[in-house]
């Protein structure tokens, strides 16, 4: 195809974006964009990670979000760990499909989970 769509961000509705930002960015350890307000924030991405947009909505989240974000590491254990400690609240642990991941929610109830990388 001549015109390939391409990835532009992930985008995380919020009822205080720059709070939401401050705690993924704790927890990234990536800054907020000096933009930041509790309208609109980012954390900015760049080549091996994309830029995440929090953006104020006025509508309380209704229900598990479908669309959630997963992040991996050698040893998730200590990063489970911090996010509790930054105000994440555990959902729980799974074993499957070839996988191990811990289920999370952030400060505003948005679903993520941090899994093992996988090694071949």
């Amino acid at each position: 195809m001549t015109n390939p769509l391409n990835f532009g961000q992930v985008a995380i509705d919020a009822a205080d974006a720059g709070a939401l930002a401050g705690f993924y960015s704790r927890l990234l350890e990536r800054p907020v964009g000096d933009d930041a307000s509790p309208y609109f924030a980012t954390i900015p991405g760049d080549r091996s990670f994309p830029t995440i947009i929090f953006l104020k909505v006025p509508e309380e989240r209704a229900g598990k979000n479908r669309i959630h974000l997963d992040f991996l590491a050698n040893d998730p254990a200590p990063h489970v760990e911090r996010a509790l400690e930054l105000g994440a609240a555990h959902a729980g642990e799974f074993d499957e499909y070839g996988t191990q991941w811990t289920t999370l929610s952030d400060p505003e109830g948005n679903v993520f989970d941090i899994g093992l990388e996988h090694r071949e």
